[in-house]
Order: C-alpha cells, then structure tokens, then sequence
C-alpha cells in the first residue's frame, strides 16, 4: 500500500485515503475511517435480566435499543474503558468484567475494534451523561432481548452481536 492522505480529522476518528495495490498490480483507491477502538458491555443483574440503553442516535435519526458502549481514551485498557461507560450511561458499577469477543464493526470502511465484556455483580449508582447524550436504561428478561432481536426493535449491530454471541456461546455455561 501507498501512504494514507488524511482526508478529515475529528474529535473521535479520522478518514484516509488509502492507494491499495492488488495482486494483480491494480491500485485501487478506497476511504477508510480509522477509529481508536471501542467496547459495549453485556450487564447481566443477579436476577438474570440484561440492562440496555435507549440512546438517542443523531446519524440515523432515531432511538436505538443498544448494549452500553464507548470509545477508547488514548492509551486507555479496554476494560477500564467497559468499567467507564457502564457507570456512565447506565450508573451500574461491576465487580467482575470478563472479556468476551472481540470484532470489527464494518471492515469495508471502518478499522474499528469493538472489545464486548460481560458485567456481572452489578451495584446501582448515579450515571455520569457527557453533554449531548439523550440515553435512557431499559431493563429486559432474557426472553424480551430475544423477541426484540427477532422483531428488529433490536437492530444496533455491537447489541445483536452481544446477545446472540452470549445466548449461542455462554448462557448454558
């Protein structure tokens, strides 16, 4: 590949024009957002009922049902980073974290690395909003996260990735 040209730099990512060489000595050139990273949380109560945030979400317009998620700080550990934004947007703190999967959210166009923990031994607290942020918690059963991953009310990818990673892999654990 040839040098990236820096298209646009924001607060939260940048986008690069990239020169891709095939095999076949072909350039094809192709724009990448280069994001630092981020993680969602799966916090499952002691009574076995997941807590999602309603959060509003200025890009598509509209309130989305998600696992709570957020952003790498620079040179922040995933995990203090899961243990941030779960007392953040949902004001539960976990006693343990334990990491569960980690994914890209749309390597066509984006390098970002979603780190996805499981937040267990929750204790209730106040939340901690950055300015802007319209999130509401939404306590649901097992079986209400399913339904609305069926119906499509559910429809974020990092909390279909969640639910259903945890449902097919760790539930019967």
């Amino acid at each position: 590949m040839k040098r990236p040209e820096t298209l646009f730099e924001g607060s939260r990512f940048r986008v690069q024009r990239v020169v891709q060489v095939t095999p076949d000595g072909v350039d094809h050139v192709r724009e990448i957002v280069r994001h630092p990273g981020a993680v969602t949380i799966l916090p499952l109560l002691a009574d076995g009922r997941l807590c999602f945030v309603r959060n509003f979400r200025v890009a598509v317009d509209r309130t989305l049902i998600e696992l709570p998620a957020g952003t790498l700080e620079p040179g922040e550990d995933p995990e203090e980073t899961a243990r941030r934004e779960l007392a953040e947007e949902t004001g539960y703190r976990a006693a343990s974290l334990r990491r569960l999967a980690t994914f890209f959210m749309s390597p066509g166009i984006l390098d970002e690395r979603m780190h996805l923990y499981l937040a267990t031994s929750l204790t209730p607290g106040p939340t901690a909003l950055e300015p802007g942020e319209d999130i509401q918690t939404l306590l649901a059963t097992w079986e209400e996260a399913m339904e609305m991953t069926r119906d499509g009310r559910i429809c974020d990818a990092k909390t279909l990735v969640g639910v259903l990673y945890y449902n097919a892999f760790q539930a019967a654990r």
